[in-house]
């Protein structure tokens, strides 16, 4: 059929044959559709959605639209963990050296970020001489000599998915289920993951705002990815405040690298914790989930943990000392204004904060600036009295410092009573 008769058919709520839709990817990758036929077959599968063969069928051409990443000369189990990202967002960092110090291959592809999310290639390359690009001979070497690699996506993987989601962007379809969850499996998928564990972030400060949004994206990746054959399991998690303390690039690596020394945030802690306790679950290893978490937990106090980032920030040509990180110049304490407990922290208000200091970008071509951004001192549920910290400034001059200032004060809430507890960790699938 032609793109014109596929659109038309999905527009009016028909279901598309395999051989169609592979047919359509082909020409998305190849360029031989033009975009404004890509947009409006976007916009129907908006509308009228994938049912789950026609789902399989997309996400399996996307994943073979380009190079398939061949991981068998690790003979070790290769998993992998994806987050759809928030504020504070930097569990990869300690998660993938503390899975590989219990002997779990972990090739990771990360991608960098846009607007008020960060991206975990952005917080890499605070990292003098680190590496985000490595070829395929490269990646498969470092896994299996350090454990682990975190790199970026070559142009010769799932490379629809480029074109896809820049499409996406600007076509007002990027909150379709079907196309994120083909997204987010096929790149998974093609760089050779064999189970996955996603996080799936919930709130204020999140791609989806309600538990059942989210929960409903987490099953659909799950199905989807249980017909590539892969073992998976989902955590639904908390986004309505950042996540840890850090927000910004330097500043996240420096918690992520506390964490592994066993001096990171609570609820940090927690969530890389059970998402490594789940990876080893679905390893080669054979243990329960009591005696993965005790294996986590030990090798982060023994310094095992600590030791595998060295190991991997060192084969990919960065310096892993925390003195080579970037400082920003202007450092300034946020006040608090009255005593009492915080009884929200607008994640959403903290990442624009952070975006506007340099810490993140507007459009794909901005510069970032590694040394800036917010850590947030209190966090929902803590006591502070008046003019204590609530957070600290990390800014390039004075003036950008107290502009920051006044939108953080504005991300916390204070009240006389404690709010309710809400854990990081909402539900569980899998």
């Amino acid at each position: 059929m032609l793109p014109v008769e596929l659109i038309r058919a999905k527009r009016d709520g028909h279901r598309l044959a395999d051989a169609d839709l592979r047919g359509f990817i082909a020409g998305v990758t190849d360029g031989s559709i033009p975009d404004y036929q890509v947009a409006a077959m976007l916009m129907a599968i908006f509308v009228r959605g994938l049912d789950d063969a026609e789902l399989a069928a997309w996400a399996d051409a996307m994943t073979h639209s380009g190079d398939v990443i061949d991981l068998r000369a690790i003979d070790r189990a290769k998993i992998d963990k994806h987050s759809t990202g928030g504020v504070g967002d930097k569990i990869s960092l300690p998660l993938a050296p503390a899975v590989a110090a219990c002997g779990v291959a972990v090739p990771m592809v990360s991608g960098r970020g846009l607007g008020h999310t960060g991206g975990t290639l952005d917080k890499l390359e605070s990292i003098p001489g680190f590496r985000v690009e490595l070829s395929t001979e490269e990646l498969v070497a470092q896994v299996r000599d350090a454990g682990m690699a975190i790199v970026g996506a070559g142009a010769d993987l799932v490379p629809a998915d480029k074109r896809l989601y820049a499409l996406r962007d600007v076509t007002a379809t990027v909150d379709s289920l079907p196309l994120i969850a083909s997204s987010i499996v096929s790149k998974k998928i093609a760089a050779g993951a064999e189970a996955i564990v996603f996080d799936v972030k919930v709130g204020e400060g999140a791609f989806m705002k309600t538990l059942d949004d989210a929960r409903a994206l987490a099953e659909m990746m799950r199905e989807l990815a249980a017909r590539f054959g892969r073992e998976t399991a989902c955590l639904l998690t908390d986004m309505d405040q950042p996540l840890g303390a850090a927000v910004g690039n330097a500043l996240e690596i420096r918690e992520a690298v506390a964490t592994l020394r066993g001096e990171g945030p609570p609820d940090f802690t927690e969530l890389v914790t059970t998402a490594s306790t789940r990876l080893l679950t679905l390893s080669d290893l054979e243990v329960g989930e009591d005696e993965a978490r005790a294996r986590v937990s030990g090798v982060i106090a023994d310094g095992s943990a600590a030791r595998a980032y060295e190991r991997w920030i060192e084969a990919q040509g960065g310096t892993p000392d925390d003195a080579a990180l970037p400082r920003a110049p202007v450092f300034l304490d946020v006040e608090a204004p009255a005593a009492g407990y915080v009884t929200e922290l607008h994640s959403m208000e903290i990442g624009r904060v952070a975006l506007h200091l340099g810490a993140g970008r507007s459009t794909k071509e901005d510069p970032v600036d590694h040394a800036v951004g917010v850590i947030c001192v209190r966090k929902r549920g803590d006591r502070v009295e008046q003019g204590e910290p609530l957070a600290q400034i990390h800014a390039r001059t004075d003036q950008a410092a107290r502009t920051a200032a006044e939108h953080v004060l504005e991300a916390y809430e204070l009240a006389d009573e404690p709010p309710a507890d809400r854990p990081i960790i909402l539900e569980t699938l899998g």
